[in-house]
């Protein structure tokens, strides 16, 4: 039963720095799922918004779409947030540029 006084004196330090070290550990695996989470989801998402606002920036008159409605045609007109999209002859339709879902290949819409 003897205990040195210097132990005594040094275990609440020690104490404090399991404690500083024990926190730092219980909170490693929640960064790491965020990091995981990062390079899974949020970053391929941002990549294909990004891919998605060039497409529409670039459409012009003359180009066939797909919308995300299911619609197929030509694009008669453009303006800041609309576009005119030709589904038949004669027979025109005001869609948003957001939901155009891909430029098909000229020739794909008779």
């Amino acid at each position: 039963m003897l205990i040195s006084s210097a132990f005594a004196q040094t275990a609440p330090a020690a104490a404090a720095e399991a404690g500083l070290m024990g926190s730092l550990t219980s909170m490693l695996p929640l960064v790491l799922m965020f990091v995981v989470l990062y390079f899974i989801m949020i970053r391929p998402q941002m990549k294909r918004q990004k891919e998605h606002r060039a497409m529409i920036d670039a459409l012009a008159k003359g180009d066939e779409v797909a919308t995300a409605g299911g619609l197929l045609g030509k694009v008669a007109g453009l303006s800041e947030g609309y576009l005119q999209l030709e589904i038949a002859p004669g027979v025109q339709v005001q869609v948003q540029r957001s939901a155009v879902a891909q430029v098909l290949p000229k020739g794909t819409v008779k």
